[in-house]
């Protein structure tokens, strides 16, 4: 199986803020798939499906930011998906907007979403997905929780879609190493751009 959870805040309030790209990713992939994440299960909104005769769950947990690990816990004991299996995507302000970077494992920086997820399943080696926006001098939380401007929307979508091909072929092949080669390309052509 595969369970990729994506880390937001449910509130409306907090829809189009930078701190909710993981349902912004989530939710562009599901789209690209055809499929409604409609289900409410352990705290969360899930659409599930097979591929290739293997159980995918996409989530997006209702337990707010800081307290993401509760949903992911439970979604875990409920599908009964080992570390391997598991995958986080989340933002990260330390990264360049629009980049996109994969990890196996380390620790949660200042993310308290991942911070949960790390505490409530006990391990650091849990595969990650970072979306970079980029940090600015506001204060982080005044930061994170601020509405994305109009003028970087159509640019995050393309990170969205980008990485919602790359999720695609992702759970089709399982070759996480190759998912991190092809944000590292992404990263790198961002950056050109950028510069």
């Amino acid at each position: 199986m595969l369970l990729l959870i994506g880390l937001g805040n449910p509130s409306a309030e907090y829809e189009n803020t930078f701190h909710n790209m993981g349902f912004m990713a989530i939710d562009t992939l599901a789209a690209a798939l055809n499929k409604k994440i409609k289900k409410s299960e352990c705290s969360a909104l899930t659409a599930t499906f097979s591929v290739k005769g293997e159980k995918v769950v996409l989530a997006k947990p209702l337990t707010y930011m800081n307290l993401s690990g509760q949903s992911a816990k439970s979604l875990v004991a409920k599908y009964r998906a080992v570390l391997d299996e598991i995958v986080v995507i989340y933002d990260d302000f330390d990264l360049p907007r629009y980049t996109l970077r994969a990890r196996y494992e380390g620790s949660a920086g200042t993310h308290n979403g991942m911070k949960s997820v790390i505490e409530e399943l006990g391990t650091t080696q849990i595969k990650r997905i970072r979306i970079g926006i980029g940090r600015e001098d506001a204060e982080a939380k005044e930061f994170v929780l601020s509405d994305i401007k109009k003028e970087d929307a159509s640019e995050f979508q393309n990170t969205f879609s980008h990485l919602a091909n790359l999720l695609n072929t992702y759970i089709k092949s399982r070759d996480f190493d190759e998912l991190i080669r092809d944000c590292a390309l992404y990263r790198k052509k961002v950056s050109q751009t950028e510069s």
